[in-house]
């Protein structure tokens, strides 16, 4: 591998070139004119369009930023997360369509966005009442979800969101106690809601420790792996608190007027998995509820922006003739087990794709302008919970969820849909300024917390 900043030179790219035993095999070898066949992608015709779509469409993203407050080897590390909810009125930005060129102020009324702000101890950071950075980072994560209150007239909070989905963990595989590493705790048991002790060391356990995102977290060096997994938790939790701000306000039916956009794929990942499952089963009772009220399902969807599967589908949508594509517009392919793990993924597991992560299904879609999307939509009822079957009947919103995203895809940048575009720019914090910013911050923060004032 080349040094930063140093580049090839054309001698190694000519003796390959004259290499005997490279043009031999070349000579000797042609091309499997079978694989095509085999292996070439069948893309379906998409539904036609439906005229009923949601109004609003509420698209939640988040970002996150590790920053030094002190400089050098082992250095300190703050950490920065803020998840953001923009809810876009589909009617009035098609509205605004129809009167192009459109003005960015009246543009701008179509958006209202609200966030959620954390700092969160890194490396060699603690706060006030711990000993060690990674007990204040559990407390802090603790005290994060328990101040979340993004509906003033519901007044729940996060936490409480999040302790309905922990009630919902199986409770036969017990987790080491959060103390294990750092005091040689050696009691393994079910982390339960509020904030507890260990029944061994006496010490404080928090219910987000059942989150295990603390054993990523690194003393020493840096916390980013941490950090975003905080961010995926909140972004998820986020959309099941919005839908259980309806119900409590029996409002479920209408939520037929509102889609949400998550920014990534319907799944958690890393030592939070098990949420992935009780996201699900929450999503199937409040949609049941949802369809008896209505006789329509909620309209979810995850969208990828980078990432293997959206790697593959640039690769399938190429043929021999330069510029011409496999798939035509309004195209789409709903994604198998099978599939995956034969072209995109390689595995020999027996386990379904995704089996502990995902609490929804991908699909491939080439929108109206030719734009593709690499998709998830939610497993809404145990009928739709499989992904061996390629069967669109199952999923009665999808007529729907590709005329959505016929409306929603931008022009801004390739393969991009405008809502998450409108979430990621409340959401992401500027590189090179950002970081600055923060930093100075931290800095500033910690130094008056250390002079006690």
């Amino acid at each position: 591998m080349p040094y930063d900043g140093e580049y090839a030179t054309y001698r190694p790219l000519h003796r390959i070139s004259e290499c005997q035993r490279v043009t031999s095999l070349l000579a000797r070898s042609k091309l499997l004119e079978t694989a095509r066949a085999v292996y070439a992608p069948k893309p379906v015709d998409a539904p036609l369009q439906v005229p009923n779509l949601p109004k609003f469409i509420l698209a939640i993203d988040g970002s996150y930023a590790e920053v030094d407050v002190r400089n050098g080897y082992p250095g300190a590390k703050v950490g920065y997360c803020t998840t953001a909810s923009v809810l876009l009125d589909l009617h009035l930005i098609g509205e605004l369509d129809a009167e192009r060129p459109v003005d960015p102020v009246e543009f701008r009324k179509t958006e209202q966005a609200a966030s959620v702000d954390a700092a969160l101890p890194g490396s060699n950071v603690v706060t006030r009442r711990q000993n060690s950075a990674r007990a204040s980072f559990r407390e802090e994560l603790y005290d994060l979800f328990t101040d979340i209150v993004v509906d003033e007239d519901d007044r729940t909070n996060l936490l409480y969101t999040y302790e309905v989905l922990l009630a919902l963990k199986p409770t036969v595989n017990h987790q080491s106690c959060p103390y294990s590493e750092s005091h040689g705790c050696p009691a393994q048991f079910v982390v339960g809601p509020g904030c507890t002790t260990c029944p061994t060391c006496a010490r404080p356990v928090y219910s987000t420790d059942a989150l295990r995102i603390h054993e990523r977290f690194r003393d020493i060096g840096t916390n980013g792996e941490a950090f975003g997994l905080v961010m995926q938790v909140m972004e998820r939790l986020l959309m099941i608190y919005f839908l259980r701000c309806f119900e409590h306000r029996n409002l479920l039916q209408r939520l037929t007027s509102l889609a949400f956009f998550i920014d990534g794929p319907l799944a958690v990942f890393g030592p939070p998995a098990w949420l992935s499952a009780a996201i699900s089963h929450e999503l199937k009772r409040l949609n049941q509820k949802v369809r008896a009220a209505t006789n329509q399902d909620l309209l979810i969807l995850g969208i990828e922006k980078t990432g293997a599967f959206v790697q593959h589908f640039e690769e399938i949508d190429q043929t021999e003739t330069p510029g011409q594509q496999l798939f035509s517009s309004r195209q789409y392919m709903l994604l198998t087990d099978g599939y995956i793990k034969d072209r995109i993924l390689h595995s020999d597991s027996r386990k379904r794709y995704g089996e502990d992560t995902y609490f929804g299904r991908k699909f491939f879609y080439k929108a109206q302008s030719g734009a593709r999307i690499v998709a998830s939509i939610p497993f809404l009822s145990d009928g739709q919970d499989t992904i061996n079957s390629d069967d669109i009947s199952l999923y009665p919103q999808f007529a729907a969820v590709c005329t959505l995203l016929d409306r929603v895809v931008s022009s801004r940048y390739a393969n991009s849909v405008s809502p998450l575009i409108a979430a990621n720019a409340q959401a992401a914090i500027p590189l090179q300024l950002g970081s600055k910013v923060l930093t100075q911050l931290a800095r500033a923060l910690l130094g008056t917390a250390e002079n006690g004032r």
